[in-house]
């Protein structure tokens, strides 16, 4: 086993500068476990979608393949709408809700993150995806024309003395970007997603637990066919800014500000708390375009690795719009970003071999040589100096020990939104402060 001359560096750059890091911390754990406790009575446990024992605990190839392709789905999507492009909209044909018209969406990755709520009454508890650019929560409901395999037993609202169905004249239906009637004037939904994943059914309302608090008279979508690219998941956690999201649905219940750490590996545990803050965090502006009503936005203003700042002009990141995004796996930026930010950490990391590409990540090691490896620390800096010095899983990103990836990608030109992918925010407390419009970042939200 050879012994890095990487270990010689200086205390004050290990200090600061850089970071000594097991390689065994970056690869898959054998763990599947899901907690049956969250840390206190207002966090829900978060936990990644491997947690769920899917098959996705043991990649393979193929499996990881499709995990870039989603990605990449979800990024196209985003970058043809911020351009004013418009998506082709496929016929239904004569589907069981062949009146609603299609809507296409971002993909839904399976590198995602679960959280368990509650539905119904009595309450019956589900594992939802959660995701900061949907806005509609929706699970998998009976009748089932078609469903994918989750983890619980599929939801049968007729068995909740709450439920109600929502009329096609009701305000939350007619805010849906497309709607429809049923034979009995019943709302129906239809979503299509990039990848070709749609979910349609019935928009319902019913009690919602999360945590501790219970409301009677959520909205949501209970889908009776569901077909694509979901995992083992029960549905999806809407936490967009759109009026049918969580946050803006339930004012008395949010409080319009929600936070999250995401957990960096499957056998760990993050959280979800909806209505409170969490204390440490520093502030940087939320940003809106209006051709992304329900997503996050901020201003990224430079990227410092190993304590030095790229010192790109401040109009490479301001110009195109930054947005945050846990949908989303990898962060992707400018090429002239990229170009600079790459080149320095291939100069950082040069006493390791260096490994094929892997699908859109360009720069890879192997390091089956190695147990430790030394690190520079990469930090996103915000606007207001809002720094965030990254996990080591939001720099390297491993498929095996042989090849292990630099998790940042370039985007095709400098006018493209830029995104703070997932694995960007690993281990933070992120706050999603919408009513003060500000977004907060604090260290080892997780721990």
């Amino acid at each position: 086993m050879k012994i890095e001359k990487n270990f010689l560096v200086s205390a004050k750059k290990l200090a600061g500068e850089h970071q000594v890091i097991d390689i065994k911390s970056l690869l898959p754990s054998n763990s599947c476990s899901m907690p049956n406790k969250s840390k206190s009575p207002s966090k829900l446990n978060m936990v990644h979608l491997h947690g769920l024992c899917s098959s996705w605990m043991h990649q393979d190839k193929s499996s990881l393949m499709e995990l870039f392709r989603q990605d990449q789905a979800r990024v196209d999507y985003i970058h043809r709408r911020a351009s004013n492009a418009t998506a082709h909209l496929n016929p239904i044909g004569n589907s069981l809700f062949a009146r609603v018209p299609a809507t296409i969406d971002h993909s839904i990755t399976r590198f995602s993150y679960i959280v368990n709520i509650g539905l119904g009454t009595p309450t019956k508890f589900f594992s939802f995806t959660i995701d900061t650019g949907s806005d509609l929560t929706w699970t998998q409901c009976v009748p089932c024309v078609h469903c994918h395999e989750q983890k619980n037993p599929i939801n049968d609202p007729t068995e909740s003395i709450t439920f109600k169905n929502i009329p096609c004249n009701s305000n939350y239906c007619t805010q849906l970007t497309r709607f429809g009637c049923s034979s009995d004037y019943s709302c129906l939904y239809e979503q299509e997603y990039d990848d070709n994943a749609k979910t349609n059914g019935s928009l319902i309302e019913d009690a919602l637990t999360i945590s501790n608090d219970i409301i009677y008279d959520f909205v949501f979508g209970c889908g009776h066919e569901n077909i694509g690219s979901f995992g083992r998941a029960d549905g999806l956690l809407g936490l967009g800014r759109g009026p049918l999201s969580i946050i803006n649905q339930k004012p008395e219940l949010s409080k319009n500000i929600f936070s999250y750490c995401l957990p960096s590996r499957p056998d760990t545990i993050g959280y979800l708390e909806i209505g409170s803050s969490v204390p440490g965090v520093e502030y940087t502006p939320m940003l809106t375009k209006p051709e992304f009503p329900s997503y996050y936005f901020l201003n990224l203003t430079d990227i410092s690795i190993a304590g030095e700042r790229l010192g790109l002009p401040n109009t490479i990141f301001t110009g195109p719009g930054t947005m945050l995004d846990s949908g989303t796996a990898f962060t992707y930026l400018p090429p002239s970003a990229y170009s600079a930010l790459r080149s320095n950490f291939q100069k950082e990391m040069s006493n390791y071999p260096m490994a094929p590409p892997l699908f859109n990540l360009d720069t890879c090691y192997n390091f089956t040589e190695y147990e430790h490896i030394v690190l520079p620390q990469i930090s996103l800096i915000y606007d207001g100096e809002v720094i965030t010095n990254l996990d080591s899983t939001g720099i390297l990103f491993a498929f095996s020990k042989s090849q292990v990836c630099f998790p940042f990608v370039q985007n095709v030109d400098d006018s493209e939104v830029i995104i703070i992918g997932s694995r960007q925010h690993l281990t933070f407390n992120v706050v999603y402060d919408v009513g003060n419009s500000k977004i907060g970042f604090g260290a080892n939200g997780c721990s």
